[in-house]
Protein backbone atom coordinates (compact mmCIF):
# COMPACT_ATOMS: atom_id res chain seq x y z
CA UNK A 1 0.00 0.00 0.00
CA UNK A 2 1.47 3.40 -1.12
CA UNK A 3 2.29 6.01 1.90
CA UNK A 4 1.10 9.02 1.50
CA UNK A 5 3.28 12.97 2.11
CA UNK A 6 1.01 14.84 3.09
CA UNK A 7 2.22 18.36 4.76
CA UNK A 8 -0.50 20.82 4.91
CA UNK A 9 1.12 24.26 4.31
CA UNK A 10 -0.59 27.70 3.78
CA UNK A 11 1.04 27.82 0.25
CA UNK A 12 3.75 26.58 -1.84
CA UNK A 13 5.46 23.11 -2.36
CA UNK A 14 5.80 20.35 -1.22
CA UNK A 15 1.89 20.33 -0.40
CA UNK A 16 0.40 17.13 -0.78
CA UNK A 17 1.75 14.38 -2.62
CA UNK A 18 1.96 10.38 -3.14
CA UNK A 19 3.29 7.62 -5.59
CA UNK A 20 0.88 5.23 -6.93
CA UNK A 21 0.65 2.49 -9.05
CA UNK A 22 -0.05 2.75 -12.56
CA UNK A 23 -2.83 0.97 -12.71
CA UNK A 24 -6.39 2.96 -13.56
CA UNK A 25 -7.57 2.33 -9.68
CA UNK A 26 -4.78 5.00 -8.58
CA UNK A 27 -7.19 7.45 -9.98
CA UNK A 28 -9.50 6.94 -6.89
CA UNK A 29 -6.42 7.47 -4.68
CA UNK A 30 -5.62 10.40 -6.46
CA UNK A 31 -8.92 12.08 -5.70
CA UNK A 32 -8.70 11.36 -2.29
CA UNK A 33 -5.72 13.10 -1.98
CA UNK A 34 -6.78 16.24 -3.92
CA UNK A 35 -9.90 16.36 -1.86
CA UNK A 36 -7.81 16.26 1.55
CA UNK A 37 -5.65 18.75 0.14
CA UNK A 38 -8.33 21.09 -0.64
CA UNK A 39 -10.19 20.74 2.16
CA UNK A 40 -7.15 21.11 4.53
CA UNK A 41 -6.78 24.78 2.43
CA UNK A 42 -10.60 25.49 2.39
CA UNK A 43 -10.81 25.44 -1.16
CA UNK A 44 -13.45 23.32 -1.27
CA UNK A 45 -15.01 25.50 -4.26
CA UNK A 46 -12.43 23.79 -6.53
CA UNK A 47 -12.65 20.21 -5.32
CA UNK A 48 -15.42 19.33 -8.50
CA UNK A 49 -12.80 20.50 -11.21
CA UNK A 50 -9.84 19.43 -9.80
CA UNK A 51 -11.29 16.38 -9.05
CA UNK A 52 -11.71 15.65 -13.03
CA UNK A 53 -8.56 16.93 -13.74
CA UNK A 54 -6.49 14.62 -11.72
CA UNK A 55 -8.53 11.71 -12.94
CA UNK A 56 -7.79 12.89 -16.58
CA UNK A 57 -4.01 13.25 -16.15
CA UNK A 58 -3.69 10.12 -13.88
CA UNK A 59 -5.44 8.25 -16.84
CA UNK A 60 -3.48 9.44 -19.10
CA UNK A 61 -0.23 8.86 -17.27
CA UNK A 62 -1.59 5.38 -16.89
CA UNK A 63 -2.44 4.39 -20.32
CA UNK A 64 0.55 5.99 -21.93
CA UNK A 65 3.57 6.43 -19.23
CA UNK A 66 6.26 3.67 -18.38
CA UNK A 67 7.33 2.33 -15.32
CA UNK A 68 5.28 0.98 -12.95
CA UNK A 69 4.67 4.15 -10.58
CA UNK A 70 3.38 7.66 -10.94
CA UNK A 71 3.46 10.60 -8.56
CA UNK A 72 0.63 12.58 -7.48
CA UNK A 73 1.24 16.56 -6.35
CA UNK A 74 -1.29 18.73 -5.25
CA UNK A 75 0.37 22.73 -4.34
CA UNK A 76 -1.32 25.51 -3.01
CA UNK A 77 0.82 28.17 -4.98
CA UNK A 78 -0.98 31.30 -4.12
CA UNK A 79 -4.35 32.00 -1.56
CA UNK A 80 -6.50 30.92 -4.13
CA UNK A 81 -4.59 29.01 -7.10
CA UNK A 82 -3.94 25.37 -6.65
CA UNK A 83 -1.73 23.32 -9.51
CA UNK A 84 -2.64 19.74 -9.42
CA UNK A 85 -0.12 17.42 -11.59
CA UNK A 86 1.14 13.75 -12.32
CA UNK A 87 4.41 12.89 -12.66
CA UNK A 88 5.75 9.77 -14.93
CA UNK A 89 8.44 8.32 -16.60
CA UNK A 90 8.04 9.02 -20.05
CA UNK A 91 9.40 11.81 -22.30
CA UNK A 92 6.28 11.94 -24.44
CA UNK A 93 4.23 15.27 -24.40
CA UNK A 94 0.82 14.85 -24.12
CA UNK A 95 -0.56 16.41 -27.49
CA UNK A 96 -4.82 17.40 -26.96
CA UNK A 97 -6.81 16.20 -30.13
CA UNK A 98 -10.29 18.22 -30.75
CA UNK A 99 -12.81 16.34 -29.38
CA UNK A 100 -15.51 14.36 -31.93
CA UNK A 101 -19.04 13.33 -31.86
CA UNK A 102 -18.24 10.09 -31.85
CA UNK A 103 -14.49 9.65 -30.48
CA UNK A 104 -14.89 7.18 -27.52
CA UNK A 105 -12.04 8.89 -26.29
CA UNK A 106 -9.16 11.53 -26.51
CA UNK A 107 -11.60 14.50 -24.63
CA UNK A 108 -9.33 14.07 -21.25
CA UNK A 109 -6.83 17.05 -22.26
CA UNK A 110 -9.41 19.04 -23.64
CA UNK A 111 -11.32 18.98 -20.36
CA UNK A 112 -8.15 19.68 -18.21
CA UNK A 113 -7.95 22.94 -21.20
CA UNK A 114 -11.40 23.69 -20.75
CA UNK A 115 -11.48 23.46 -16.54
CA UNK A 116 -8.24 24.94 -16.13
CA UNK A 117 -6.98 28.27 -15.72
CA UNK A 118 -3.37 27.34 -17.05
CA UNK A 119 -1.88 23.72 -17.85
CA UNK A 120 1.40 22.78 -19.27
CA UNK A 121 3.88 20.00 -19.39
CA UNK A 122 7.21 20.43 -17.50
CA UNK A 123 10.39 18.20 -18.78
CA UNK A 124 12.60 16.52 -16.10
CA UNK A 125 15.88 14.23 -17.02
CA UNK A 126 13.54 10.84 -16.11
CA UNK A 127 10.11 11.79 -17.79
CA UNK A 128 7.26 14.81 -17.47
CA UNK A 129 5.13 16.29 -15.15
CA UNK A 130 1.97 17.02 -16.60
CA UNK A 131 0.02 20.09 -14.16
CA UNK A 132 -3.21 22.04 -14.09
CA UNK A 133 -3.94 25.30 -11.97
CA UNK A 134 -6.71 26.31 -10.74
CA UNK A 135 -7.74 29.60 -9.38
CA UNK A 136 -10.72 29.82 -6.71
CA UNK A 137 -13.40 32.95 -6.50
CA UNK A 138 -12.26 35.72 -4.40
Amino acid sequence: MSQPTTRPRPTGPPGYSETLPRVPESARTARRLVRAALSAWGLNDLTDDSLLIVSELVTNAVRHARRNSIRVMVERRAPRTVRVAVADFSHDRPEPSPPTADAEDGRGLFLVMTLATNWGTDERRWGKVVWAELEGQR
